[in-house]
């Protein structure tokens, strides 16, 4: 009885041994890791929270997936799940164990300890406790959350030890989340945004600096690049200091861990086109004052330096830091103030302007609109900034005052009349006058344009004043108008004539071609008449010609006669009495009386009276005296002709029977025929 107790219970501590032998066994799967803890040992743990020389603790070593045996009852595993990183996302890690921080540090440093999947690496190179500074980017990892807390986006990995560190750690998660840490930050070209950094961690600034200076920026520097801010403890090696960067983000993809650096999205800064940008640096060192000597209005002084830059920006986008200085605006462009109340320019800079009130020299009190057109040269912009802060100071505090004053000097010098009839010239003389006082304010004027001037509503006589001049400007244009209406009238008759011409060109035109034909066919009648002009003093000449010769003959046969019957008296005689009988024949007169009445002398004397009465009477009628023939006078036409026909007739005795004889010699006086 006491063996077959003996031996079931030698056979119990057998199972139970074996059990406990076969309960060292630890199983993990792949997708999972163990955790071990050392629950006894020949040592406790001295420092720190793993037992890096196999104290009893939670050990440094992770059991990866497999079949695993450690001593029962001595290890206890705790299986977790393999830490994992979404695509595009950031995981964040807080250390348990390791060395301090120090009071400056806000995240520990893992300058050399980043490797967080061997947690004796990363103790023994010096890894820090608490939240890293390195962060993890997208994977798988087999992390000891036993030592690592791990906080991503979808869940917190870690190792639950008490209930106060989970609320230290949802309360780090919910600040990564606010800081919106889990993602990337992102900058897209069409946003036109500009990063602002502000790093959390690292040595303070100074007393007199407002934001930190640019540091590493060196990219061939591997120590010191800290490549946008994505590698603190590089940033930090090369001298970054806590507080909001001067150095920007633009355009990209940035990974960084928002516990040590947070981004603010500013607008770029765009310059327009028609102004330029004249910096005010808060920062930087103190630079050379480059105004010049004269010029003591502030420190003009070189890019990047404290101060008003001399070089402004030119138009264009710029990812400037807002925070580091302040970009002024200056149109470069023609700017228009109006003194005008209720009306503004584009630029805004004459808000609060208005008429200027005048006192005429005649005691008028009239309020005057004007504009005046300026230009601000870019590279003088610098100085106007420097000397009045910005432009609209510049206009109010001291253009409105300068051109108030002038206009109303001006005023003072002109009766109201005069301040309105002479407003061109006066518009002349100020733009010339005002340039001067403008340019000492590196400022370009261009042009005043003068309104008219505006009476109060009270002012009674202004209006009495403007009626008279415009009762005679109606005057004027009543001229005007009359006189253009004659010459409309003028040019209406014009018209008119033009039109009925125009109706009436058929007509004209077919007269035109009438009066053209008839032109033409009268010079060609000419032209017949002409020729038969020609012709017929051909025949004429021919004819004449043809009759002289025949007078010639005649007068050849008569000269003959004459020479033959005793003389030009007889030959007159003879025609005389041809002529008188034909007259007797015809009109059947009787030559012999029938009755005869005698005288005292007889029938011989009756016949001597007849015939001295007929030759009388022949004498009287044909014009012809007996001594004048027989007397002549020179005559040289007819000596001509004599002379004529004696060559005629000289010319055809020559030609027929000889010489011709002598002409008989003239009678003489009495008569008588000479011997």
């Amino acid at each position: 009885m006491i063996m077959v107790i003996g031996i079931a219970l030698l056979i119990v501590v057998l199972v139970v041994l074996a059990l406990l032998a076969l309960s060292g066994i630890r199983f993990i799967p792949n997708n999972r890791v163990g955790i071990v803890e050392k629950r006894f040992g020949a040592k406790s743990v001295e420092t720190g929270f793993i037992a890096l020389k196999g104290e009893a603790g939670f050990q440094p070593k992770l059991l990866r997936g497999g079949l695993h045996y450690l001593m029962p009852i001595q290890y206890l595993v705790h299986r977790s799940p393999l830490v994992t990183i979404t695509q595009g996302k950031i995981g964040y890690v807080f250390a348990r164990d390791g060395h301090p921080l120090v009071p400056m540090q806000v995240l520990a440093s893992n300058v050399t300890a980043n490797d967080f999947q061997d947690v004796a690496a990363f103790l023994q190179d010096g890894g820090q406790r608490g939240p890293q500074r390195q962060i993890l980017r997208e994977g798988t990892y087999a992390i000891n959350l036993a030592q690592f807390i791990v906080i991503t986006e979808e869940k917190v990995y870690y190792l639950p030890l008490n209930r106060a560190e989970e609320g230290v750690i949802q309360d780090m998660a919910k600040v990564i989340a606010e800081r919106d840490g889990f993602r990337p930050v992102v900058l897209k070209d069409q946003d036109d945004k500009t990063g602002i950094v502000t790093i959390h961690d690292g040595p303070s600034l100074p007393p007199d600096e407002i934001i930190a200076p640019i540091v590493g920026g060196d990219p061939t520097n591997v120590e010191t690049y800290h490549n946008n801010f994505q590698a603190p403890d590089r940033f930090l090696k090369a001298g970054g200091l806590r507080g909001r960067q001067l150095q920007v983000l633009v355009e990209g993809t940035y990974y960084l861990n928002r516990l040590f650096a947070t981004v603010e999205m500013i607008p770029k800064t765009i310059i327009e086109i028609g102004t330029v940008g004249v910096v005010v640096f808060y920062t930087g060192e103190a630079g050379r004052d480059l105004s010049g000597e004269d010029y003591r209005h502030g420190e003009l002084v070189a890019r990047g330096h404290r101060g008003v830059w001399d070089a402004p920006l030119m138009p264009g986008k710029y990812a400037f830091n807002t925070y580091a200085g302040k970009v002024v605006a200056v149109p470069t462009t023609n700017v228009i103030l109006k003194w005008i109340r209720g009306q503004v320019g584009s630029h805004h800079f004459d808000e609060n302007l208005a008429e200027i009130s005048l006192i005429t020299k005649d005691a008028f009190e009239p309020s005057l609109p004007l504009s005046v057109v300026m230009h601000i040269d870019y590279r003088k912009a610098p100085l106007v900034v420097q000397r009045f802060g910005d432009v609209k100071r510049l206009v109010e505090q001291t253009l409105d005052p300068m051109v108030s004053a002038y206009f109303k000097n001006i005023g003072q010098t002109r009766t109201l009349i005069q301040l309105i009839q002479e407003r061109g010239n006066i518009q002349q003389i100020s733009s010339q006058e005002m340039k001067e006082r403008f340019t000492h304010y590196n400022l370009e004027l261009e042009e005043v344009l003068i309104g008219t001037p505006v009476a109060m509503a009270e002012d009674k006589q202004f209006e009495l004043i403007l009626n008279q001049l415009r009762s005679r400007q109606i005057a004027v244009e009543q001229i005007e108008t009359y006189g253009r209406q004659q010459m409309a009238a003028g040019k209406e008759r014009e018209l008119r004539e033009a039109q009925a011409r125009a109706d009436q060109q058929r007509n004209i035109t077919e007269s035109e071609l009438s009066i053209t034909v008839q032109s033409n066919q009268g010079k060609a009648e000419y032209a017949r008449a002409l020729q038969q002009a020609a012709q017929i003093r051909a025949l004429a000449e021919a004819e004449a010609e043809k009759t002289a010769r025949v007078g010639i003959g005649q007068a050849i046969a008569i000269e003959e006669q004459v020479a033959a019957y005793g003389g030009p008296q007889f030959q007159v005689t003879q025609q005389v009495m041809n002529r008188f009988a034909e007259a007797v024949q015809q009109s059947k007169v009787d030559v012999v009386p029938r009755v005869v009445i005698g005288g005292a002398g007889g029938t011989a004397t009756s016949s001597g009276v007849m015939e001295g009465l007929l030759t009388l009477l022949l004498s009287d009628k044909l014009g012809l005296e007996v001594s004048a023939a027989r007397q002549r006078e020179p005559n040289p036409q007819a000596d001509q002709l004599r002379a004529q026909i004696r060559e005629g007739l000289k010319e055809s005795r020559q030609g027929t029977a000889g010489p011709v004889p002598p002409a008989p010699a003239p009678a003489g006086p009495s008569g008588a025929k000479p011997a």
